[in-house]
């Protein structure tokens, strides 16, 4: 084994012990607020319902956590309580954030998420993967003939990256020091 090889070793262990812990009030009222931001403020101010929130929180703790079993749960979690406040089937969002959670936790696992620039790539990419999933499901499952509009869904997910780095920022304030 090379120097190269132990170091590489070595890095991504400690990545994966850099774990970020949240206080369980956090844990709580960021995605109920999330939620409640996404039913109500669109209905005030139209303009903002393009605003994914409660996807934004959970790709955030999914990453930070960097657990998939923990991402996974939170997707769920977020994912039916969005459900059961939205005009929409029961369990749609719930299979979609369940899914961004899994993969968003298993990347934070992977790379070095604390970048802008990562997080912003991921946003957007989670944002599109959100889309698309639910586009699929939408026909497969709820046999609706819903077209994907390539240009809107790339345009709105730069625009909730952009919020995404914002909000992140605001949430790495939140983080329990160790």
């Amino acid at each position: 084994m090379s120097y190269s090889d132990t170091e590489r070793i070595l890095l991504n262990s400690q990545r994966e012990g850099q774990v970020s812990r949240f206080r369980f009030w956090v844990m709580l009222t960021v995605p109920l607020a999330a939620i409640l931001f996404q039913v109500y403020v669109p209905l005030f101010f139209q303009f903002l319902g393009f605003l994914e929130m409660p996807l934004l929180v959970v790709v955030y703790f999914a990453l930070m956590r960097r657990s998939p079993v923990r991402g996974l749960i939170a997707g769920a979690l977020v994912g039916l309580a969005q459900d059961s406040l939205s005009k929409n089937p029961l369990g749609m969002f719930g299979i979609d954030k369940t899914l961004v959670g899994y993969f968003a936790a298993s990347v934070g696992v992977r790379f070095d998420v604390d970048n802008a620039v990562i997080r912003f790539l991921l946003a957007f990419f989670f944002f599109v993967f959100h889309q698309f999933f639910y586009w699929v499901m939408a026909r497969a499952l709820l046999a609706q003939q819903l077209t994907f509009e390539w240009q809107r869904t790339v345009i709105i997910a730069a625009l909730n990256a952009v919020v995404g780095i914002s909000l992140f920022h605001f949430l790495d304030r939140l983080r329990q020091s160790v």
